[in-house]
């Protein structure tokens, strides 16, 4: 017997219902994630004023784009994103020093971008003390983005895709020099770098537990390192001298913006996370491999007179380090990569 109309379209009406459903899911997973900054557990207190520019979702997106925005610089061809790229943790992989634009070669390595809202000096000589002001610096050096920032503020005003975005952002359209910065900070500051294997295990969590060699290359570490690389940040945030050089006529570090001759070959100590992602190590490249840096601390440390004292102990240079302290450290170390952060989709060029 035929099936009569009815009875036919039941199974019709029932397969149209699952499709309409099925995409109704797939909408539902394109709704924009809130964006909203948290402190870490094991983390400290941020130094970033968030009560005077508040993480947003429309200002993260915002200050995404023009992250990766080649018209900040003189010829459209070089973004903030160019030297530092998210699954490298925001550095330049593989370079010694950062080609900018026309390929010009600075002479300092690309730091990694990340944790931002704990620090409050940039740069490795500190030159920048609020975030808000860093991407000034980039944008207007020669051998990175040559192009004044007066200049490339009116770019983005002449763009007709960030007006909308300002205004998502910021309530007007108005695009300024102070909202572009701010909206950067944004960015820049959810660029949180706090899921590695170590901080499971610090924060009790999914019964992460150390290895035995992860776990004395961690005693290791607070005993032999934790001076200048501190707290679960893995950097004071300050400047010393660590003997990668005797004499420093190309580059001064800290007394280029001090003037201070005991600030000469000082350095801001790079955090420990992420070291997987962001090789070659030091301010200038100098070390292609953990293995490199480690032999440096425990051999090859030169002297000079502003060489931090913890590396002058009782008349001996360096940190006394033996073959096997060399491979638990790095066990250690290697427990502070990050997959979750190089990973995030959120944190990439769209």
């Amino acid at each position: 017997m035929k099936n009569s109309p009815a009875q036919f379209s039941k199974p019709a009406f029932l397969f149209v219902l699952f499709a309409a459903l099925l995409v109704s899911c797939r909408k539902e997973k394109n709704i924009k994630e809130e964006i909203r900054f948290e402190i870490p557990a094991n983390f400290p207190a941020p130094k970033y004023n968030f009560s005077s520019n508040p993480v947003t979702t429309a200002g993260f997106e915002l200050g995404r784009k023009l992250f990766y925005e080649p018209q900040l610089s003189r010829d459209n061809t070089i973004s903030c994103g160019s030297c530092h790229i998210s699954f490298s943790a925001f550095t330049h992989h593989g370079h010694a020093v950062s080609h900018g634009i026309d390929n010009r070669l600075g002479i300092r390595n690309a730091p990694p971008v990340m944790n931002t809202a704990w620090s409050d000096e940039f740069m490795w000589d500190g030159g920048i003390n609020q975030l808000d002001m860093l991407p000034i610096a980039p944008i207007e050096n020669p051998v990175e983005m040559d192009l004044e920032f007066a200049i490339a503020v009116q770019k983005i005003k002449n763009n007709p895709a960030y007006p909308p975005l300002f205004k998502a952002a910021f309530g007007t359209e108005e695009i300024t020099g102070p909202r572009l910065l701010q909206a950067l900070s944004q960015f820049m500051n959810m660029l949180v770098s706090a899921n590695a294997k170590y901080d499971k295990w610090k924060r009790g969590e999914d019964n992460v537990q150390l290895t035995a060699d992860e776990l004395d290359g961690y005693h290791l570490v607070q005993q032999k390192c934790a001076s200048c690389h501190s707290t679960d940040l893995f950097t004071d945030n300050k400047f010393h001298n660590n003997g990668i050089r005797s004499t420093f006529t190309i580059d001064s570090g800290r007394a280029h913006i001090t003037q201070l001759p005991q600030d000469v070959g000082k350095f801001k100590t790079p955090s420990l996370r992420n070291l997987k992602y962001t090789a070659p190590y030091m301010h200038d490249g100098s070390f292609a491999t953990l293995e490199q840096v480690l032999d440096h601390y425990a051999q090859g440390v030169k002297y000079s007179p502003t060489l931090d004292a913890e590396l002058q102990k009782n008349g001996i240079l360096g940190i006394p380090l033996t073959a096997i302290e060399k491979q638990k450290i790095i066990a250690f170390l290697n427990t502070l990569n990050d997959e979750k952060f190089v990973k995030d989709r959120r944190f990439a060029e769209q």
